[in-house]
């Protein structure tokens, strides 16, 4: 099954005869803001406009725990997660569809987490809201309870200590932009640079200039060219999980399985005894 679905393919699926369950996951990466300027607001954006029938889940509160010592966004609480599913209408026997406003960081961590605990079958709108043609609604849905419950995977998720090993056995990939993978600027963390043996491949290569993913194969040949070769194990982080569920999701596109460090950048930084590589090259 495809991890992404294209606009005209959700259209032909709501209109059909088990059509899937939209999650609207509109979030954005603010940093400081200038004194004055309002921080991005998802709920509002879904409250303006979103697809009818969509919910909205709040990333931070629903897909993540409170920052602390495993980053800016742990996992969030299964039992919380799974609650918060339910309340959407998620359930085993239906299909999701999540998007968010056109990155696709967002959408790609909900994606992630269903699909590491355990829902069968979950895509991303590719493009997002922008990609959509149909008309938007303001009408806020309540969805009936939804069965599913969350079971984590016996792989896909990897911490501090398993990214460190298969940065030197496989290949780790370092999602964020390569300023920040080379140490130049670090806005967030405290302090910029990489896990040693990581290789920068930034999101924004994944996509074309409209926001979609790019072909399968085209995504498969970059890949490769990073390292990802037949049997090798993959790795991707970020800056706290997001972004690297991104790329992730554009692996899954490629058929390359990966697994995620969710603690990122966010957690392997906060500890001084964690060794850090600046400049261009992984070492």
């Amino acid at each position: 099954m495809n991890a992404i679905i294209s606009a005209s393919e959700l259209a032909s699926d709501l209109a059909g005869g088990n059509p899937p369950v939209l999650l609207d996951v509109r979030w954005q990466l603010t940093l400081a803001k200038a004194a004055g300027e309002p921080a991005f607001d998802g709920r509002a954006e879904y409250a303006a406009g979103h697809l009818p029938g969509a919910v909205y889940v709040d990333l931070d509160r629903e897909l993540a725990s409170a920052p602390g010592p495993a980053g800016r966004h742990p996992l969030p609480d299964l039992a919380e997660f799974g609650a918060a599913m339910r309340r959407s209408g998620v359930t085993v026997g239906r299909p999701v569809v999540v998007y968010d406003g056109g990155q696709g960081w967002a959408a790609a961590r909900a994606w992630w987490l269903l699909r590491w605990t355990g829902h069968p079958d979950v895509r991303v709108l590719d493009g997002g809201l922008a990609a959509w043609q149909g008309e938007l609604s303001t009408h806020e849905p309540t969805p009936p309870e939804g069965d599913f419950r969350p079971v984590p995977g016996p792989t896909g998720l990897l911490d501090a200590d398993g990214a460190a090993a298969l940065a030197r056995s496989g290949l780790l990939l370092d999602a964020r932009a390569a300023e920040r993978y080379r140490g130049d600027v670090e806005p967030i963390d405290r302090i910029g640079g990489h896990i040693p043996g990581a290789v920068s491949a930034p999101t924004h290569e994944n996509v074309g200039p409209d926001g979609r993913f790019l072909p399968a194969a085209q995504l498969r040949d970059h890949f490769k060219a990073l390292g990802a070769a037949d049997g090798t194990a993959v790795g991707v982080y970020c800056g706290s999980g997001v972004s690297a569920a991104h790329e992730a999701l554009a692996l899954a596109v490629a058929g390359i399985p990966a697994e995620l460090y969710v603690g990122s950048w966010s957690e392997w930084s906060s500890d001084p005894s964690r060794p850090v590589a600046v400049g261009p090259d992984p070492q």
